[in-house]
């Protein structure tokens, strides 16, 4: 079944002056990106393109009766020329206080696709506005909408290659463990463990390595706190595995991060072999509530089941700074070695294999 991208027009293809009216060339400015991705898209891809808009912004006061005005035929023909072309075009003219079902986020406009012909789950509703996102929803589709954190090139990277997230549950007799993991979030962590200090440091990884990270542990930690560590580690490094499936395009190595008086070195390489090499020492028992002893552990864990090489090194006098340094030196060095490249989007080895 066919994909399709259900893109909107005003202020993600063309730029929406104040007015909200493109009615004349003086206001007539692209998004910057958006002809590049478009066209990569169209050369790149089997979606179908399919334009969805209001009518807004488009002049249609100066040319009430017309199909196409002015400003939009010059958007189509520039793009065309750029070879991006439109399987079809809906463009709905009622105004706002009309409540039209044909109007976004409505999916009236859009019945035709919605006949089982088409794969809805994985296309993409491509807009500015938490209506594009709604009708996204609506429609069973993703949405990719632009701002701050999604730029075209980024829309590019995902229509193209898709989301990069994955879900373990892991259950055993010591610990009842869900961690979900998006590698193309924005640094969101909501995560519980039992454990502060080892909560504080998982943040750590989301926040630097601008990935989506959500942990929830039921660990026996009535007895200590090696297994939640421990099987937390498995897990998410299983997370990481997953969500980088055959790692197409990825820079594949990435860090070292001074923290006050510490400087810590995280090397890593998402190379398929899992091996730890470990040059920190603690003078301390514990910092907070978890063992020191349980940081080696824990990254020894993570590495086995990512199936990464890890260099870790840390210098320093504070125990609290080494250890929070050296976690987000592993997150400095995720965001550095997930980074992907998709006019590039081959395996990083000469193997042919990762």
């Amino acid at each position: 079944m066919r994909r399709i991208l259900f893109i909107d027009r005003d202020g993600t293809i063309l730029q929406e002056p104040a007015d909200e009216q493109i009615d004349s060339y003086e206001k007539f400015r692209f998004v910057p990106g958006a002809i590049g991705a478009l066209s990569f898209l169209r050369r790149h891809t089997d979606y179908l393109f399919v334009m969805v808009s209001n009518q807004d912004g488009l002049g249609t006061e100066a040319y009430p009766e017309a199909d196409f005005w002015p400003t939009h035929q010059l958007m189509l023909d520039t793009l065309a020329g750029e070879g991006v072309t439109f399987d079809a075009i809906h463009i709905d003219r009622s105004f706002p206080e009309d409540q039209l079902p044909t109007r976004k986020p409505g999916t009236a406009m859009l019945s035709e696709y919605i006949d089982g012909q088409y794969d809805l789950a994985h296309s993409w509703v491509i807009g500015d506005r938490d209506s594009d996102a709604q009708l996204a929803k609506n429609l069973g589709c993703g949405s990719l909408i632009l701002g701050p954190d999604m730029s075209w090139d980024r829309v590019c990277e995902l229509a193209f290659a898709g989301e990069r997230t994955a879900e373990v549950r892991r259950t055993t007799a010591e610990t009842d463990i869900c961690v979900r993991l998006n590698l193309d979030g924005n640094g969101q962590a909501d995560i519980q463990t039992g454990l502060g200090f080892f909560d504080h440091m998982l943040e750590q990884i989301a926040r630097h390595g601008m990935v989506d990270l959500y942990v929830r542990c039921n660990g026996d930690l009535h007895v200590d706190e090696h297994h939640t560590v421990e099987d937390v580690a498995l897990a998410l490094g299983q997370c990481l595995a997953e969500a980088l499936g055959d790692k197409r395009g990825i820079e594949r190595y990435g860090f070292s991060l001074p923290m006050d008086d510490c400087l810590c070195q995280v090397a890593i390489d998402f190379g398929g072999r899992p091996w730890l090499v470990w040059e920190a020492e603690f003078r301390r028992e514990r910092v907070g509530d978890v063992p020191t002893e349980m940081f080696r552990h824990f990254f020894k864990s993570l590495s086995d089941s990512a199936r990464i090489n890890l260099h870790v090194k840390a210098e320093g006098e504070n125990e609290h700074h080494k250890i929070e340094g050296i976690f987000k030196a592993l997150a400095r060095s995720i965001r550095m070695a997930v980074r992907r490249d998709i006019r590039h989007f081959q395996l990083p080895s000469s193997k042919g294999v990762l």
